[in-house]
C-alpha cells in the first residue's frame, strides 16, 4: 500500500469515492465530495431512489434537486445498484442505517452486507470508512476482522477508519459542509489518509487515537442529549402535578449566564439517533457486566412522554364534560421536528397509536409528511387543507413554520400544545405539557 500515491490521488482529486448508503446521511455527503470535484460514486439497494437520483432528483430536504442535477450532469455523481463497481473507487464510506431489533439490539445487518460485498471486490490501498453510529467496537469486529480474515491487514493492505454522521435534518445554520467531523483509524497511517480525505469537503477535521474512540464520542454526544432531554421531560410532569408553569421556569433559569443548558420538554424523542444511540452504549456496556442506570431510566422517561400527551388530552376535554372515546382528534405535525419529512421514531405516531386505542377519531394534518404506515400496515393520509374546527381537540406535536400556529388555535375547540409554540397565549382552551395538572396516573408521572 503506498501512503503517498493514495496522499497524491486526493490532493490533485483523481480519487474515486463510493458511498453506500443515500439517505439522510450519504447523499448529503456524496454531493459534497462532488461539488469538491472529486468523482462520486453512490451505492443503494433501492432501486426507484436510484433511478431517481440518476434523473437529478432529490428525495432528501437538505439535498436540493439542482445540487444533485448539477453534479450528475457535471459526471461527478451517479448512483448504482451495481455493487461491482466498488472496483472501480479508491475510497468506500459506509452510511447505512443501524437500527434496533424488537428486542432493543443493535440490528447490525446493513453494515454486515455492506462488509459482504466490499470483501466481494476488494483490493489493496482502498480507504474504508464506516460513518453508521453503532456501538464500541463495531469497525474493529465487523470490518477489520472479516478483512483480516481475507488476507487484508489495516494499515498495511488498506486504509480504515471510523467517523461518525453527524447530520441533524432541518438544521438552517450546520451541515455536513461546516459540522466539525471526528475521525479514528486503525493505525496513524489510516486517520491521516481519512482526515486528508474528508477534509476536502469538510471545515475542520478532529482526529482521535482509535476507531473506538470515534464510535463511543458519537455514542456520548446523543446519550447526553437523551438523559437531559428525559430529565426536563420528567420537570415538566412534575410541574404539572404540582399546579406550575414548567416553560416560565425555564425561561427564569436560563437568564443564570453560567452552569445551565436550556433543555425543552416536548411529546417525546424521535430521529435515528437520540432514541437508537444511547441502546447501543446499554447493550454494548452489559457485555462488560456494566449497567448504565442513567441510560435506561432517561429511555423509560423518554418514552412514557406520548402517555402524558394522551392523559393532558383527556385531562382537557374531561374540562368539557368529553371523553377520548368517541372523539375526534387531528394532530399538527407528525415528523420527529421542526420544517422536515421525517417520521423515524416520531413520538407522533406513538400518540396516534395510543388516541386511535383509545376510541378515538384521528386525522393529522403535516405539510411535510403526506402519508405513514401505521402499526397495522395501514397507509394514513394528511389532511390536504388544515381545518380545526372539525374536531373535538387539536395536538400540537410538531410546529413546523407552515403551520399557522394561531390560526389553528383560533379555530380549535381544544389545543394542547406540547411544544409551548403559543407561549404568549391565555385561554381556557389552551393546555400545554409542564402547566397545570395531570391526573395522578402512575403511567405518566414519575417520581
Amino acid at each position: 500500500m503506498n501512503l503517498e500515491k493514495m496522499k497524491q490521488k486526493i490532493a490533485n482529486k483523481s480519487i474515486v469515492v463510493g458511498i453506500i448508503g443515500l439517505g439522510y446521511v450519504g447523499l448529503p455527503l456524496a454531493i459534497e465530495f462532488a461539488k469538491s470535484g472529486l468523482h462520486v460514486i453512490g451505492f443503494d439497494i433501492d432501486e426507484t431512489k436510484v433511478n431517481s437520483l440518476n434523473c437529478g432528483k432529490s428525495h432528501i430536504l437538505d439535498v436540493s434537486t439542482k445540487d444533485v442535477s448539477d453534479m450528475y450532469k457535471a459526471g461527478n455523481f451517479k448512483a448504482t445498484t451495481d455493487f461491482k463497481l466498488l472496483e472501480s473507487v479508491d475510497a468506500i464510506s459506509i452510511c447505512v442505517p443501524t437500527p434496533l431489533t424488537k428486542s432493543q439490539e443493535p440490528d447490525m445487518s446493513y453494515i454486515i452486507e455492506s462488509t459482504n460485498q466490499i470483501r466481494n471486490y476488494m483490493k489493496k490501498g482502498v480507504l474504508i470508512t464506516l460513518e453508521s453510529t453503532t456501538y464500541p467496537g463495531t469497525t474493529e469486529e465487523l470490518l477489520q476482522t472479516p478483512l483480516e480474515d481475507d488476507g487484508y491487514f489495516a494499515g498495511k493492505d488498506y486504509f480504515l477508519c471510523y467517523s461518525p454522521e453527524r447530520v441533524d435534518p432541518g438544521n438552517p445554520y450546520y451541515n455536513t459542509k461546516n459540522t466539525p467531523k471526528i475521525i479514528g483509524g486503525a493505525t496513524s497511517n489510516c486517520v491521516e489518509v481519512g482526515s486528508l480525505l474528508y477534509g476536502q469537503v469538510i471545515n475542520k477535521m478532529h482526529a482521535v487515537t482509535s476507531t473506538k474512540t470515534a464510535e463511543m464520542t458519537k455514542l456520548l454526544e446523543n446519550t447526553f442529549r437523551s438523559i437531559n432531554i428525559a430529565f426536563i421531560n420528567e420537570m415538566a410532569l412534575l410541574c404539572d402535578s404540582l399546579g406550575m408553569n414548567i416553560w416560565e421556569v425555564i425561561a427564569a433559569a436560563e437568564t443564570k449566564p453560567f452552569g445551565y443548558m436550556k433543555f425543552s420538554p416536548g411529546p417525546g424523542i424521535g430521529g435515528h439517533c437520540i432514541p437508537l444511540d444511547p441502546m447501543y452504549l446499554s447493550w454494548k456496556a452489559k457485555e462488560s457486566n456494566f449497567y448504565s442506570r442513567f441510560i435506561d431510566l432517561a429511555q423509560e422517561l423518554n418514552n412514557k412522554m406520548p402517555d402524558a400527551v394522551v392523559a393532558k388530552t383527556s385531562e382537557a376535554l374531561n374540562q368539557q364534560f368529553k371523553s377520548l372515546r368517541g372523539s375526534k382528534i387531528i394532530l399538527l405535525g407528525v415528523a420527529y421536528k421542526q420544517d422536515i419529512d421525517d417520521v423515524r421514531e416520531s413520538p407522533a405516531l406513538d400518540i396516534y397509536e395510543l388516541l386511535k386505542s383509545s376510541g378515538v377519531e384521528v386525522s393529522y394534518y403535516d405539510p411535510h409528511v403526506k402519508r405513514f404506515i401505521n402499526q397495522s400496515g395501514e397507509t394514513v393520509y394528511s389532511e390536504k387543507e388544515m381545518d380545526t374546527s372539525l374536531y373535538d381537540a387539536t395536538l400540537l406535536i410538531t410546529n413546523h413554520q407552515e403551520i399557522d400556529t394561531l390560526r389553528a388555535f383560533n379555530d380549535s375547540h381544544l389545543f394542547i400544545d406540547t411544544r409551548n409554540a403559543l407561549d404568549k397565549v391565555k385561554d381556557d382552551k389552551l393546555f400545554r405539557i409542564g402547566e397545570g395538572s395531570l391526573p395522578i396516573n402512575k403511567e405518566c408521572v414519575f417520581v
